[in-house]
């Protein structure tokens, strides 16, 4: 019981809940590569290389803001700064991570290897970017887009320019909805001299900035379809998606923040689900 407790532990650490919100876009990458479901292998290594990246990008997030979320009533509970787990424990848990991705892109192919050092540096470097820029959503956005790119790369085995539409929308899409989370950290970031759109530009602005990326994203999912030959399947997928996220910000008003947290955790999960299973059926059915 108690080792099942340690692992619970580690799992709230790193919100491996939140695995929902990158995974389903590696996994719609590595479709379009493939068209249509890879090979078993290529899934595995591919679901250990997402797992590993997001798991040590998160393990150190933790550790590099421990200080601030010990200060922070919102993550004064986290388990860090409760004492659940030392700082040295999750170091070591972050670096095992790492090295799970490296094991995972070793045996997919010779270029996934040698860009994954320059993958987990940008997953590091996140972690302290909103010391100096407000751009740290934009940040976070292109770390949760190597997800796709790296897919596509596993599966082809070369960087082809199209697959960029795909992670420049998630990065947008990434960055909106953490421009929204950010919301709740205004008052807090602005005392401790931390940098984010929200403690920059303030709730009224950043909703519009907010919005802005998430038309962009639709925009360049739709831009996919030329691309890619995608079918009316994959259109309804789009559609939806934007309803949702256009609901996501009929949740949230610059007089209520109250309903944030149901608009970052489900919203977000169902778009990327409702994307990939769309492409998904888009070539099962075009078989």
């Amino acid at each position: 019981m108690v080792f099942v407790a340690r692992i619970a532990d580690y799992l709230r650490l790193i919100k491996f809940s939140h695995s929902v919100f990158a995974l389903p876009f590696a996994f719609t990458a590595a479709i379009i590569a493939a068209g249509g479901i890879p090979a078993p292998d290529e899934i595995f290594w591919i679901t250990v290389a997402m797992v590993g990246g997001r798991t040590g990008a998160m393990g150190m997030n933790r550790i590099a803001d421990r200080k601030y979320d010990a200060m922070n009533p919102r993550t004064e509970g986290r388990e860090i700064p409760r004492g659940v787990i030392k700082a040295s424990e999750a170091l070591l848990f972050t670096a095992a991570a790492f090295a799970f991705l490296l094991l995972a892109a070793y045996k997919l192919n010779p270029l996934c290897f040698k860009l994954a050092p320059v993958f987990i540096f940008i997953l590091f470097a996140y972690s302290y970017t909103k010391r100096f820029t407000w751009l740290c959503h934009i940040v976070l956005g292109l770390a949760l887009a190597l997800a796709p790119l790296g897919a596509w790369i596993a599966i082809r085995g070369t960087f082809d320019p199209e697959i960029l539409l795909l992670c420049f929308a998630v990065m947008f899409w990434v960055a909106g909805f953490d421009t929204l989370y950010g919301l709740q950290d205004l008052d807090f970031d602005r005392k401790q001299g931390l940098y984010s759109i929200p403690s920059v530009f303030g709730v009224h602005t950043s909703l519009w900035i907010s919005r802005l990326f998430h038309v962009i994203t639709v925009v360049l999912l739709l831009g996919l379809i030329p691309i890619f030959q995608l079918s009316g399947l994959y259109l309804v997928g789009v559609m939806i998606a934007a309803g949702l996220m256009l609901y996501e910000h009929m949740l949230v008003r610059p007089d209520d923040l109250s309903k944030l947290d149901m608009a970052f955790f489900n919203m977000n999960g169902y778009i990327s689900i409702i994307v990939f299973v769309c492409t998904l059926f888009n070539y099962l059915l075009s078989a």
